[in-house]
């Protein structure tokens, strides 16, 4: 069983920045792919980023946060981050980290991951 636990969440304004990160328990997790999805209050959870190699240099976003959020990994440190920057009061949410064993296609759904952190909430103010 693969423990995630995320951090970095907080309360910031509008244009501000925040890095969540998200440790993991395994010691293969170079192995894994690493999501991070987003649940806002009354609406489903979504996809926000991923980081489907292992190396970090494969990633996908969701249209909503490209160019403003990035994700990556520390695979000596068993860490995926997300650094969201320009933040906007529609970002607020709680955040989830999601590890899966193997790399595939299907990284943007739900179904296609194996564990899942606890949240973390982002709140952002006007």
């Amino acid at each position: 069983q693969v423990q995630l636990v995320e951090s970095g969440g907080g309360l910031v304004q509008v244009g501000g920045s925040l890095r969540l990160s998200c440790a993991a328990s395994e010691r293969t997790f170079s192995s894994y792919a690493m999501g991070w999805f987003r649940q806002a209050p009354g609406k489903e959870r979504e996809f926000v980023a991923a980081v489907i190699n292992w190396n970090g240099g494969l990633t996908a976003y969701t249209d909503s946060v490209k160019g403003r959020f990035t994700i990556s990994r520390d695979n000596a440190k068993n860490t995926v981050y997300l650094q969201m920057n320009s933040l906007k009061p529609e970002d607020t949410a709680v955040y989830y980290c999601a590890a899966r064993e193997k790399f595939g296609l299907e990284y943007r759904t739900l179904r296609y991951y194996d564990y899942w952190g606890q949240g973390t909430q982002v709140t952002v103010s006007s």
